[in-house]
């Protein structure tokens, strides 16, 4: 996501003229060429069948259902853009200031509703699990997903303002450029807090869930602890990477590092193509299995239990 600031390397790679038809295609270029590819690939029809057929959705209720709808169409269209990503990381950003900015603002905005709706699914699988009188309903389903679209706005609001097409190592390429070293850190740090704070909501939801029920028929169900596990376990691998990254991009700019800065530069473009692996793999760990994360919870007093 975050990428380096051009300030920072524009004097150390000015001795093109200008951006040339063709890059030379090193591991810094084609691993997210290749992860992005496969995210199109597999994402946009996964969210796609997500969207059409609704699996097992009969035993959920509704908020559930619109929040793994809401899910998938913010995975779907956070994928959606890809294409115009990779084309620009093997050749040039030919679409202009505008676009740059729009599709960054875009592809930030689904980024975090896609993950402020996999921690409200978290907690509401954890209130609907544990308590199985309490629940997010009173909050209304609507008034949620216009709450979650609009604190993705919001914090998306950085990459609206320091995207821009910026000529670096003979190409052309929608970055952010930042107007001071603690713009920089600012906009690092509150995307990996953001990051952070949803990450241990949803580990501490789903720990304490498997501890209050530990000994019930929930977790002796194997593909339930199966599944709790993947979504934990899956979050945690694809993410926090680039808030390592991003964290030790703040260390670098705050003790003028250049050796550590460097590293995070040449990082920042793998870690942030590992994040929209998330956006393709949450049909699986949602949707397509959400089945079993409620039928072995359901009693017969509940017609829905997630």
């Amino acid at each position: 996501m975050e990428q380096l600031n051009s300030t920072e390397v524009t004097s150390n790679n000015s001795s093109s003229p200008g951006p040339s038809p063709l890059v030379s295609w090193d591991s810094s270029t084609l691993a997210p060429v290749v992860v992005l590819s496969f995210c199109f690939l597999v994402g946009v029809p996964g969210n796609i069948a997500v969207i059409i057929l609704k699996p097992n959705w009969q035993h959920l209720s509704s908020l559930s259902q619109n929040l793994m709808l809401n899910l998938a169409i913010s995975d779907m269209v956070c994928l959606l853009p890809l294409p115009l990503w990779i084309y620009s990381f093997l050749y040039n950003w030919i679409f202009g200031l505008v676009a740059c900015k729009l599709l960054a603002y875009l592809v930030y905005c689904c980024l975090y509703s896609s993950l402020l709706t996999v921690t409200v699914l978290s907690v509401q699988r954890y209130l609907q699990v544990v308590y199985l009188h309490k629940s997010l309903h009173d909050v209304g389903n609507k008034r949620l997903l216009v709450l979650l679209w609009l604190v993705g706005m919001i914090l998306s609001i950085p990459a609206l303002l320091v995207r821009q097409p910026i000529e670096e190592k003979h190409m052309t390429l929608c970055q952010a450029k930042y107007s001071s070293h603690a713009q920089w850190v600012a906009v690092l740090l509150s995307e990996s807090l953001v990051g952070l704070v949803s990450f241990s909501v949803v580990a501490f939801a789903y720990i304490c869930l498997h501890r209050r029920v530990n000994q019930t028929a929930f977790f002796n169900h194997p593909k339930t602890t199966r599944l709790v596990t993947s979504i934990i376990v899956t979050l945690f691998a694809l993410w926090m990477p680039h808030h390592i990254i991003n964290l030790l991009g703040v260390a670098a700019i705050s003790v003028k590092n250049e050796g550590l800065l460097s590293f995070c530069i040449d990082s920042w473009n793998i870690v942030g193509a590992l994040t929209f692996v998330n956006s393709c793999l949450n049909p699986l760990l949602y949707a397509f299995a959400s089945r079993s994360m409620c039928t072995v919870c359901q009693k017969p007093e509940n017609k829905y239990c997630c």
